[in-house]
This record gives structure tokens, sequence and C-alpha cells, in this order.
């Protein structure tokens, strides 16, 4: 059995069995960085050093991204270019400090207003990513959620005394179905019209 490759064809080849996707560039922040996420699961698995994630992640620019990365790469010194320092590169064109402070003071400011309750969730979790002070810590992520939802919501979710936040959300489900139905059967009912007669 022969010795396993390891150059840099090799993990190229290792990294592309994967099917990992192209990065085009992109208008939206969360895009870029759940890019960039994927792949750092991906390098931790396969035990790359930083010279490789680089090499691997550059490979899939493509469109508007790789025009850019033509221009970035020049100001930089590809042979002690780290991970960390490629990810402050990438986030400076796709999500800049300014995005980010945007971004947490939409989650600081978040109700649920006319969103339906699973879409109020998917904002306030993906808000919780940009205030780590709030969604680590229990307490706090469970009042700033019933807090932006709607007051008749949060009426029947407190009520029984919330617990976790899991609880809540589901309960805050439920009482949205629930006032979903109550609105259904009060405009089912209508008041009673006897048959009209001919004379």
């Amino acid at each position: 059995m022969g010795a396993r490759q390891t150059g840099p064809e090799a993990i190229y080849e290792r990294f592309m069995k994967i099917r990992p996707k192209e990065f085009l560039g992109t208008s939206d922040p969360m895009a870029a960085e759940g890019w960039i996420k994927s792949f750092e699961v991906i390098f931790e698995f396969m035990g790359l050093e930083d010279g490789d994630r680089v090499r691997c992640v550059t490979y899939l620019f493509g469109g508007d991204a790789s025009l850019w990365w033509e221009g970035a790469s020049v100001a930089l010194d590809s042979a002690t270019l780290d991970w960390t320092r490629f990810t402050e590169v990438l986030y400076s064109k796709y999500f800049t400090e300014e995005m980010r402070s945007r971004l947490t003071t939409e989650f600081m400011t978040l109700r649920q207003g006319d969103l339906t309750v699973a879409e109020f969730i998917r904002k306030f979790e993906r808000g919780c990513h940009f205030v780590p002070l709030i969604a680590n810590d229990a307490g706090d992520k469970l009042r700033h959620f019933l807090n932006g939802l709607r007051p008749i919501l949060r009426r029947g979710v407190r009520v029984p005394g919330p617990t976790t936040y899991d609880v809540v959300v589901s309960r805050a489900l439920a009482a949205e179905q629930d006032q979903n139905d109550i609105e259904r059967d009060r405009q089912g009912k209508r008041p009673f019209q006897a048959p009209h007669r001919p004379p």
C-alpha cells in the first residue's frame, strides 16, 4: 500500500471531493460569512494548515469575487497569509464593520410587528449571531425574544411562566395559531339573517 500523498495537489483533490460551493461575490453579508463558516468545519476535519486553507478557498472565487481577489491579493504576502488575516480581508469587502453594526442595531430594536412568529424567530436567531452577550445568556435571550413579540402573543406566552427560550418559541408558535383560529372563527360567524321570503 503506497504512502498517502500530502502535497498541494493531493490536498486540493481531497478538498474538491466534498464539492465545495463557488463564491461569486454577494451583497448579502450573511451569505459571505456562511460560506466561510461552512469551510471552517471541513478544514478542521481535514486537518488543513492556514496556507492550505487559503489556497483551497481562493480556488473557488469566481465572477466579481475573482476580480476582487485579483486586486486584493496584490497587497498580501501569499507565503505568510494565514486564515485569520484572509477572513479579515474577505470581510472587509463582503461583511464590513458597518454592516455588522447595522445588523446589531436591527437586532437590538427587533419587534415582531407584521411578521409571523416563524419569520420573527428566523430574524431573531440570525440577529443573535451579532450580539453574543445576549445570545449566550439564557435569561437575556429569553427576555429579548419576549419583548419583541406582539403584545397579544406575549401575554399568552408569559402566563404559564416562561422557562427556556425553546419552550417560549413553541408557545409563541402555538399562541399565534390560536390567535389565527380565533380570528378565522370570528370572521366565519356573521349575524343570523332570516331567509328572504317573497310577499
